[in-house]
């Protein structure tokens, strides 16, 4: 324990497990009393730290080292000064380093951030920057490079808040859609850490929009983005994000197409070639997008093109995990009932698929 504190509750406990325990996991409870907490105010045990700083320097000759005294939580009146200051084009980027590193300390801190309204600054510097002149235009003048770097550090802020769920949805709805418009052409021309920071933040805001209007209207663009990460294999992080976001919008209104139409199944049924047999998460994920883009007609010939789009299909059936088997059965399920032909019927009894069925 080397930040110990206390809750309402009276038990002490080290700050980094009681914060992810309040603020990761969502509980409102005391782990040990079970009871409410009244307030998630975290108090510095002051003594025990110093007791176990004590108990470290003495035993220093059996190796153990005294940790430093804990950095005390941001205070709220600190943040609305950084905010403040980053208004200054020349205090900017000095600002955004500084809010960093404060997010980086604790989850006390960026809970802080968030009710101080943090996101809401860093969009609001995100949507400026790109309404003001396109990414390539960015990227192609090295003058303008400190203002790049300025829109990064702010996509690395609001990927390290970890938002919560109203924080996310707040975002989506920010200036009526315009911030996710501006993270779609982050996608299309940012670096590739700007556009792994914005997928991941994606992920996050599509897994808690309430909004269906939102879902049902994004553009064919954000489909392309995503598309561009999946084949780039920017990161691991950053290719399972992008399925996770296709998961989450491929079901809403013409969705589906708009991801055909931006080349997703071809490539989905390449990475599942290509896909390592320890990866059954991101073989489940894949065959989970392309059986929602096989329920419509684009879909289904979209992935009746591929030469090795059924043998793939098939292949995973029983051989990875009772999900991924599901998925790859309603895929073929989809394409023998609405795209049958005799080729392709033909081609399915060769490939075994009806024996691998009926087991």
């Amino acid at each position: 324990m080397k930040d110990p504190v206390t809750v309402s509750t009276g038990i002490t406990y080290d700050r980094k497990s009681i914060e992810k325990w309040l603020f990761s996991q969502k509980n409102d409870t005391c782990p040990v009393t079970k009871q409410i907490l009244v307030d998630s105010e975290l108090i510095p045990n002051v003594t025990l730290r110093r007791v176990i700083q004590s108990w470290c320097t003495l035993h220093s000759s059996d190796g153990i080292e005294r940790f430093p005294t804990p950095k005390p939580p941001v205070r709220k009146l600190q943040i609305v000064k950084l905010l403040s200051d980053a208004k200054s084009p020349q205090k900017q980027m000095k600002c955004l380093q500084r809010l960093r590193s404060i997010a980086s300390q604790s989850e006390t801190n960026r809970r802080c951030m968030e009710s101080v309204g943090v996101p809401e600054f860093l969009a609001s510097l995100i949507v400026e920057r790109i309404r003001e002149s396109s990414l390539q235009e960015v990227e192609d003048n090295e003058s303008d490079e400190m203002t790049t770097r300025k829109y990064d550090e702010a996509l690395s802020i609001l990927h390290q808040l970890q938002l919560s769920e109203g924080g996310l949805q707040c975002l989506m709805r920010y200036r009526n859609g315009e911030f996710v418009e501006s993270l779609t052409r982050i996608m299309l021309r940012g670096s590739y850490e700007s556009r792994a920071y914005v997928v991941m933040l994606l992920k996050s805001i599509f897994e808690v929009a309430d909004d269906t209007m939102q879902l049902i209207s994004v553009r064919y663009e954000f489909f392309t983005g995503l598309v561009q990460i999946l084949h780039d294999q920017i990161s691991r992080k950053a290719s399972k994000a992008a399925l996770k976001v296709l998961i989450s919008v491929c079901p809403w209104g013409r969705n589906r197409v708009k991801a055909v139409e931006a080349g997703a199944v071809p490539l989905l049924i390449d990475l599942l070639l290509n896909l390592d047999s320890s990866d059954k998460r991101d073989c489940e994920m894949i065959l989970m997008v392309l059986d929602f883009l096989c329920q419509c007609a684009e879909g289904r010939a979209e992935f009746l093109k591929h030469c090795a789009g059924l043998a793939i299909v098939s292949k995973k059936i029983l051989r990875n995990s009772q999900a991924a088997s599901e998925r790859a059965v309603r895929i073929l399920h989809s394409i023998s009932k609405f795209s049958a032909t005799t080729g392709v019927l033909q081609e399915m009894l060769q490939l075994g698929v009806v024996t691998k069925l009926s087991l």
